[in-house]
């Protein structure tokens, strides 16, 4: 496969089968050097899967791959040495303290000594974890530990980091200190492909999206882009008298101007949520406020929330992360 310059990840007609069913079917992807690329797709739509091959832990059936310039199939050893890789769970060894387990992988990564230290007391730092460095990270929080996962994997300073559901049962508050450590990275100009089903984390992280469905790619572009292919917005209505809310609602549905189920009263935020999938119905609804005379402080058009394009892309709403992978299948690595 010829590289595009621009992309850190290159993926042409990849294909995985586990026995009679295909977790991948025929996947194109290309992620764009510096940015975060998120795949969404519902249980058991292959992401995992991707993830594993293209970080050379599973070998495709066919199609081709490259990460980083490098074919995963051809030039596997060459490939590890430039991705960092979190799965879904926190794989650090629990008996080590924090900082042994990071200067452990950089002496693997044959980091020079000195080198490997450094690196380990630098990130250490960065993901806040200094104070609990000589204690065996099995004494850490979920947090922490998902903090020294996300440290380990930049041990090497790589070039692409696949990020596999790395969020998964953490708090909020840790989840964002997460965020805030995967947007440096990608601030260092490190290429991040993430997977997940938190469609917050998606938004906050991806530059583009990708959603994948029973092992197809069935849509991809930016955030907007996405929900503007899904149809239909919002229009609030917020009046300058938070009583004129639920009139204005009586109104606007016996004139029938959206053509949909009806408006919907927001009581709490004095505002009118009115349905439309036209701008000849945004004109309408605007016409019929202004020509009743009443006040309007603010009106706001807002597309689909992500949560519900994928509930119309997939016909399933985003649950939780895993995908089924026969326990025989993990364990194959590309050699």
């Amino acid at each position: 496969m010829t590289r595009i310059d621009n992309n850190a990840v290159s993926v042409r007609g990849l294909v995985k089968h586990y026995g009679d069913t295909k977790a991948l079917d025929g996947v194109d992807l290309d992620v764009r050097q510096g940015t975060v690329m998120g795949v969404l797709g519902p249980n058991g739509a292959g992401k995992t899967t991707l993830v594993r091959i293209l970080s050379t832990l599973l070998r495709p059936d066919a199609g081709e791959a490259t990460v980083a310039g490098y074919d995963v199939l051809r030039q596997p050893r060459q490939l590890r040495r430039a991705i960092g890789l979190t799965g879904q769970y926190a794989s650090v060894d629990e008996k080590l303290p924090g900082w042994e387990n990071l200067y452990m992988i950089g002496r693997l990564l044959d980091l020079p000594r000195k080198d490997a230290r450094a690196r380990a007391d630098e990130l250490l730092e960065r993901f806040s974890l200094t104070e609990a460095a000589k204690r065996p990270a099995s004494t850490y929080s979920g947090g922490m530990r998902r903090r020294l996962d996300l440290a380990a994997s930049m041990i090497g300073h790589p070039q692409v980091l696949f990020l596999d559901e790395p969020t998964t049962g953490l708090d909020p508050r840790t989840r964002n200190e997460v965020w805030q450590e995967v947007k440096a990275m990608v601030g260092d100009g490190v290429t991040v492909l993430l997977t997940t089903q938190y469609m917050e984390e998606a938004e906050y992280l991806a530059s583009e999206l990708t959603v994948v469905d029973r092992g197809k790619v069935i849509a991809g572009g930016r955030v907007e882009e996405l929900k503007a292919k899904v149809g239909g917005r919002t229009l609030r209505v917020r009046p300058v008298d938070p009583l004129q809310v639920r009139p204005l609602a009586a109104m606007i549905d016996e004139l029938g101007i959206t053509g949909l189920a009806g408006t919907t009263v927001d009581a709490e935020n004095g505002t009118l949520l009115v349905p439309i999938l036209s701008d000849e119905q945004l004109t309408a609804v605007v016409g019929a406020v202004t020509a009743r005379g009443i006040t309007i402080s603010s009106i706001v058009t807002e597309l689909p929330s992500l949560d519900e394009v994928f509930l119309s892309l997939t016909g399933h709403r985003a649950s939780a992360p895993q995908d089924a992978q026969p326990a025989d299948d993990r364990q194959e690595v590309a050699v």
